[in-house]
């Protein structure tokens, strides 16, 4: 896997804190970036065994591995901070800004942080998380938020407004677009790419995956078209040529030119004309 902007990526494949042995099988799947989780997917009593694992196999991993710690009100989170510098790091429960600074402050310099945001009380205060010191891009936690209000976590309506929220609360912040959450059918490519095109249509530009079979199609759902990436080109092109452009005959301006470099972002060019 090389290495590749957490900020463009696309697919972000979790895999298991205490399984070891999937840990480079999750990375050849080609996934942009793999979360080796150390909450959901492990049992409390596995939890030191799978902190340990991960803090071993983080000294030789790969790049484009990012680790999902216990929420800062756990007994776990303390020592899974300490075990995991120098890697960007997923903040599940992120409702309070000021947990997320003072991650951002134990990671030491650069920190990169993804606060996963998954409650009623996270997607209120979405600006003031997205705004804290380190973080790089939210992602949506699209199940348990769908616990805390009583919806059906894969009716993308009752979502929508969640979804909405969390996009302009990124923009606003200046954050990077957000991740969308995870699509529970496993086995379902139509229902996943559904779920794909929703969330790329109000704004978010990656997805969290639950299964290696998920890689390709989340990958290929949230590239921009051949067509979009030739549009956004010229674009640029003509963009920096000076003075007032006009491509197709339509007037180039600000706006426009953002929308390129988004689309050249997803597409993984980071070396387009500034």
């Amino acid at each position: 896997m090389s290495e590749k902007s957490l900020i463009g990526a696309r697919s972000i494949l979790f895999v298991p804190g205490d399984r070891p042995d999937r840990f480079g099988k999750a990375v050849a799947t080609g996934a942009d970036y793999v979360v080796l989780d150390l909450e959901d997917a492990v049992a409390p009593e596995s939890k030191p065994d799978a902190r340990r694992a991960v803090s071993d196999w983080l000294k030789t991993a790969p790049p484009n591995v990012i680790v999902r710690v216990n929420p800062p009100a756990t007994p776990w989170y303390a020592e899974d901070v300490a075990a995991v510098p120098g890697v960007p790091v997923m903040l599940p429960k992120a409702q309070d800004p000021a947990e997320v600074a003072a991650l951002a402050a134990e990671l030491g310099p650069n920190p990169q942080i993804i606060p996963l945001v998954e409650t009623a009380l996270g997607i209120h205060r979405a600006t003031e998380v997205c705004a804290a010191a380190g973080v790089v891009r939210p992602a949506f936690g699209s199940v348990d938020l769908a616990a805390e209000l009583g919806v059906d976590p894969a009716d993308n309506e009752a979502l929508r407004y969640a979804r909405s929220a969390l996009v302009l609360a990124a923009r606003a912040a200046g954050a990077g677009a957000p991740i969308d959450g995870v699509t529970t059918a496993v086995r379902d490519d139509g229902t996943l790419l559904a779920d794909s095109a929703h969330a790329l249509s109000l704004g978010c530009t990656a997805k969290l995956c639950i299964h290696p079979a998920q890689v390709e199609p989340v990958s290929r759902a949230f590239a921009p078209t051949a067509g979009e990436v030739e549009w956004a080109r010229k674009v640029l092109v003509a963009a920096g040529a000076g003075g007032v452009a006009v491509l197709d005959g339509k007037l180039i301006d600000r706006p426009v030119e953002l929308r390129a470099r988004a689309i050249l972002l997803r597409a993984g060019e980071s070396d387009f004309p500034r």
